[in-house]
């Protein structure tokens, strides 16, 4: 129970072992140690320097030959303190390492994620999470069949997803077919129709950031969801193309 919980403090398993074992000497040579533990030697050197660094424990010289004491248990008191004073440091640079460690990633190439979901909850759910993990703003592109997003979703489910975006004052450009009246652009997202004869479309896509969500609006709903800066890039390039050269 005790290397457990000095684990769970921040030992390794053999240097809690080891820690242990000293405790019991008044000093000892490494081979006491590796005798006691049936650790081999040369484990238990490199153990041992790692307490060294770690102030639980010491070199004392019996003679000629190099032994070890064991620091009292009170040092891990400071030893906690210290491992808390890292772990606050750690955590006021992880918010500039983040965006260098993502660079890395870009840098050897990314791995998209892809997620498939069955039915209309599932949907829902997602369009409702779509916005909610980002908090900058920016500009999504929507390209959508309204009359199916209508037949498809009540009014209130629709609300509840359409007052994610203006809450966080991000940006939309929409393209739409539509057998009502011209949806009109507003301060937050301008929105083109085109004719749903010539350029039928059955799926509702949104693209935003990092990420892309297609939702299948046929006799069942499905949503494919996969975060790949590069899919994004891509299918925004697409996007802007088209609703440039619309009138």
């Amino acid at each position: 129970m005790l290397e457990k919980y000095l684990e769970e403090l921040g030992f390794s398993d053999k240097e809690a072992t080891v820690y242990l074992a000293l405790l019991q000497f008044d000093n000892a040579s490494p081979a006491q140690i590796a005798e006691k533990t049936r650790l081999n030697r040369s484990t238990v050197y490199v153990v041992l320097e790692s307490l060294e660094k770690k102030g639980l424990a010491s070199e004392t010289n019996v003679g000629k030959t190099v032994h070890y004491q064991a620091a009292a248990p009170e040092r891990l008191e400071t030893f906690v303190e210290q491992q808390q004073l890292k772990l606050e440091e750690m955590g006021r640079r992880l918010k500039d390492i983040i965006p260098q460690i993502k660079s890395v990633g870009r840098e050897f190439g990314e791995r998209p994620v892809v997620k498939f979901l069955d039915g209309k909850d599932a949907a829902l759910k997602n369009n409702l999470d779509f916005f909610e993990s980002y908090d900058q703003k920016g500009t999504a592109y929507f390209f959508f069949n309204r009359d199916l997003i209508e037949e498809i979703f009540t009014p209130k489910e629709l609300e509840a997803v359409q007052k994610i975006r203006p809450k966080k004052t991000i940006r939309g450009k929409s393209i739409y077919v539509s057998s009502q009246t011209i949806l009109p652009s507003n301060e937050l997202t301008e929105r083109k129709k085109v004719d749903k004869d010539k350029y039928p479309v059955t799926c509702d896509m949104s693209i935003y950031e990092d990420r892309v969500q297609i939702v299948t609006l046929g006799k069942s709903v499905s949503t494919i969801y996969i975060k790949s800066r590069d899919v994004a890039e891509t299918l925004k390039s697409l996007f802007r193309l088209a609703f440039e050269n619309l009138k």
